[in-house]
């Protein structure tokens, strides 16, 4: 008897101790912004860009968003206050129900999901979830003055 009550409590230990790592790892990489390897283009789709609202020239953070989305109104207020910081910097919002295509062309999963998109109209940067406004501003800034990632 002893053995089993031994066994049911590694057992509880173990799950309880998987769960606290995968908290931790997704904890850490919720938010990130993460590199796009090579840069490409929004989208095979020529027109794409331009039904998401994406003007050439101009650096443009993308949220795709949905309306019963909580985190994605903490996102928006992120992305609000890198424009209201940085100016020059377009946002665009893209409700997800209404552009299946481009949430598929984009290979977007979840919302929040914000792309940063340069100057060229190439994705550079993205993230899914909230991500931080310093960490944010950091990577626009250097688009904005020109400067290659």
């Amino acid at each position: 008897m002893r053995d089993s009550s031994l066994t049911g409590v590694m057992v509880v230990v173990g799950v309880l101790a998987a769960a606290s790592a995968f908290g931790w790892w997704h904890r850490r990489r919720d938010g990130r912004l993460r590199a796009v390897g090579p840069p490409s283009g929004p989208a095979a789709d020529p027109e794409l860009p331009a039904a998401l609202g994406i003007r050439p020239g101009v650096v443009t953070l993308v949220q795709f968003s949905s309306a019963f989305c909580a985190p994605c109104r903490a996102a928006r207020r992120v992305l609000d206050a890198v424009r209201e910081t940085l100016p020059g910097v377009h946002l665009v919002e893209v409700d997800v129900e209404r552009h299946l295509d481009a949430v598929r062309e984009l290979d977007v999963w979840r919302t929040p999901t914000v792309l940063v998109v340069d100057t060229a109209g190439r994705v550079v940067r993205r993230a899914a979830g909230v991500p931080d406004r310093q960490e944010l501003i950091g990577v626009v800034t250097p688009l904005l003055t020109g400067a290659d990632r």
